[in-house]
């Protein structure tokens, strides 16, 4: 069974973790390359290459369980503090970069981060060039009903305002060639969870990752996030999620949204979610997806073990 997620971030983390679990045959992560922030952002503009911190978070969460694993998975994310030029950098963003430069090519040099570390996946940008990302939004006037635009993935993520819908600069940018083959011959794919405007959507926003998306054999499964972020997403219900989803993809062939069963309880609510579902001809299907504490309070983070379950079950049915 080949997995192929779609996504950036702890989201993006989260998936993985759990196509590992499921014991996916082969993994492919297809991350987004808008980042402008942090390490990121600082060695994107200074170097000219697809920001490095997303694809970092992907390597680090396949790299595999043994101590070596162990040990290349914190030298990923080990980052750097203090106050000087290093600071703030991720070790594994130098690693990266520095590999991108020497060898000429990013994704040469992600597959060779990926044979030191054991990877148990492949990490690949969703484009070749780093994208930037524009949003319409409301409530930074006084008359809420203007509209403002907002450049840049930080602050899109960061606005006290309420985005309403994102666009990419190019406004139709390039796939990577390996991100279109990963879609193509996955049994499963995955969209999400994550930051739903800077880092789900946007790769809806690629023509040919729609168009791929549309016509795989695969089982497409957008995860939905467990709760609303604070700026992008504030006040966010699962069925604004999916209507948000639709509205930058209506044509985008989904199979099924997966939701947490305790972000939507009534029978009021969840017949809403199944018709925003519907205008992507997709079924709704709800799991137990929150991890757990020993004192049975559940957090606001995907339990790879249960977001495994799912993905396994959904995988096989019909």
């Amino acid at each position: 069974m080949t997995y192929t997620c779609l996504g950036g971030g702890h989201g993006l983390y989260q998936t993985l973790t759990a196509a590992r679990v499921a014991g996916a045959a082969r993994i492919n992560a297809v991350v987004t390359v808008a980042d402008d922030g942090g390490s990121s952002g600082r060695l994107r503009r200074e170097m000219e290459i697809v920001p490095p911190g997303d694809l970092r978070m992907a390597l680090a969460a396949l790299t595999d369980d043994s101590g070596d694993g162990a040990m290349w998975r914190d030298t990923l994310q080990h980052r750097f503090g203090g106050h000087g030029a290093m600071a703030g950098h991720a070790l594994g963003n130098l690693i990266i970069a520095g590999l991108a430069e020497r060898l000429g090519d990013t994704q040469a040099a992600l597959d060779q981060v990926g044979k030191w570390t054991g990877s148990q996946g492949r990490v690949i940008p969703v484009s070749p060039q780093p994208l930037d990302i524009e949003a319409d939004v409301a409530g930074l006037d006084d008359d809420p009903r203007v509209l403002r635009s907002v450049h840049g993935q930080v602050a899109v993520a960061t606005t006290p305002g309420t985005v309403r819908r994102v666009r990419l600069t190019p406004s139709e940018p390039p796939a990577s060639r390996d991100a279109i083959q990963a879609i193509m011959d996955a049994d499963l794919v995955t969209i999400g969870p994550g930051s739903w405007f800077s880092s789900v959507i946007p790769h809806l926003l690629v023509p040919q990752v729609r168009d791929a998306l549309n016509e795989t054999e695969a089982k497409v499964v957008v995860v939905l996030n467990l709760s609303p972020e604070a700026g992008e997403t504030h006040g966010f219900t699962t069925e604004r999620h999916i209507h948000v989803f639709a509205q930058h993809a209506p044509n985008l062939r989904v199979d099924c949204f997966l939701a947490d069963s305790d972000m939507v309880t009534t029978q009021g609510e969840r017949e809403n979610v199944r018709r925003a579902a519907e205008r992507l001809g997709a079924d709704v299907e709800y799991r137990s997806l929150r991890v757990e504490g020993d004192d049975g309070v559940k957090g606001n983070l995907h339990d790879p073990l249960k977001l495994a379950a799912a993905l396994k079950d959904l995988s096989t049915s019909s």
